[in-house]
């Protein structure tokens, strides 16, 4: 018969595997190794009808009495459907690394495993709704699927989500806390209509990285004469001529970055954009001025026989979007030194629109130049694409520009 473990006689133990009588499940194992002995507390179980054990820690940092704990807590799980395998947090790095590797050889098969909660959310809800379903993939990579993958997703408890998003901020992205916590708490939510889980343990008072301000950030016109002005480096000719343009039609950046030569009728001076890539899920009609022509007519002739306008390194897919957002934040520190403020390409489009009000342009076009969403009776009533008004009213915001840049209209 299995003797009482003690705990001041657990350190006295010499090699073996040693059960608990009074606590089922839990065993004791005491192995040789180089300098010592390794003490490790181990919970034997059968789930499902298959016999396993689990580590649930080494003494003396996990005592006797938080050995027993963890083992009851784990049974009440157990007889509630939930493995106690997948019912706590990593312990080791060779577990991560199994993990990772068993994840990339296809989803698991648990239905309440946070691996296969995150694939549902994403192939059902945020695929199907998102013009950009990839933004949603990162967060998603970068919290529950590094820190909880292997998990049933019914055992993640809100301290647990609180540290993840703490985090985040620490590392000085609150913005990026703010992110994560909106798609965690629609993720869990999800998960309690799927009955995934039962509940959800994202619980939060206020946005974990505070109250967001919004940016208001736009170039003054000394500015603007410096960045037009500006020699560029050969290296990064291409950013120049995408912030030009983008300072010229006031479109968004993953609409000039992702865009096709097919999109550009020279002849009509006219860039389509289709609406698969517009954030309003409507195509729109951008009216090109000569400023903006030429700067295309050079891309065309540096794209050679690439199908798009900025293509990546294989000419075989456009450049990914935030290769521009890199290169301009690297080249920061030049355009400071000649004097322009720090800036997001998303700041150029602010720029533009706030120079189309000081020119007078009605805001209904404006609103339309940008192809901002219209308030709903207008939006449905109002067809007319407004292209003489958009093309007037760009062509005014050009005649600005090369007044501002110091050459003639």
């Amino acid at each position: 018969m299995a003797r009482r473990l003690i705990s001041s006689k657990l350190s006295e133990l010499g090699p073996g595997t040693y059960g608990d009588p009074a606590q089922e499940c839990l065993e004791f194992r005491v192995r040789t190794k180089s300098g010592g002995f390794s003490r490790t507390w181990l919970m034997r179980f059968k789930f499902r009808k298959k016999e396993t054990r689990i580590t649930l820690g080494h003494f003396p940092l996990t005592s006797l009495a938080e050995a027993r704990r963890q083992v009851q807590e784990l049974r009440e799980k157990a007889t509630k459907g939930i493995d106690p395998r997948k019912a706590r947090p990593r312990r080791n790095l060779l577990r991560q690394v199994e993990e990772r590797a068993a994840l990339n050889t296809g989803i698991s098969a648990d239905p309440h495993s946070i691996e296969s909660l995150c694939s549902t959310f994403m192939s059902r809800h945020v695929r199907p709704s998102r013009k950009q379903p990839e933004y949603a993939q990162r967060i998603l990579n970068a919290s529950a699927l590094k820190h909880w993958r292997g998990r049933d997703a019914r055992t993640i408890t809100p301290v647990e989500v609180l540290e993840v998003l703490d985090n985040i901020v620490d590392g000085g992205s609150p913005v990026m806390a703010n992110r994560t916590a909106a798609l965690l708490g629609q993720l869990f939510r999800y998960g309690i209509h799927r009955r995934i889980v039962t509940d959800s343990p994202v619980k939060l008072l206020y946005r974990p990285g505070g109250k967001e301000k919004p940016r208001d950030r736009t170039l003054t016109d000394e500015e603007l004469k410096i960045l037009l002005s500006i020699e560029p480096l050969p290296r990064w000719e291409r950013m120049h001529r995408a912030i030009n343009i983008l300072l010229l039609t006031g479109q968004r950046r993953g609409e000039l970055a992702l865009a096709a030569w097919k999109e550009v009728d020279f002849g009509k001076k006219l860039w389509t954009i289709p609406a698969e890539r517009t954030k309003t899920g409507k195509a729109t009609a951008v009216p090109l001025t000569d400023w903006a022509i030429e700067e295309l007519c050079t891309l065309k002739r540096e794209a050679e026989s690439s199908p798009w306008i900025f293509p990546s390194d294989d000419e075989k897919l456009p450049a990914d979007p935030k290769l521009l957002t890199r290169n301009t934040a690297r080249a920061q520190e030049r355009f400071g030194r000649q004097g322009v403020a720090a800036f997001t390409l998303h700041d150029l489009r602010r720029t533009c629109r706030t120079g189309l009000s000081k020119l007078k342009i009605p805001p209904h076009i404006a609103e339309r130049v940008l192809n901002h969403s219209q308030e709903k009776i207008a939006g449905t009533y109002d067809t007319y694409d407004y292209l003489d008004e958009k093309r007037e009213a760009l062509e005014k915001w050009t005649v600005h520009l090369l007044s501002v840049k110091g050459s003639s209209a």
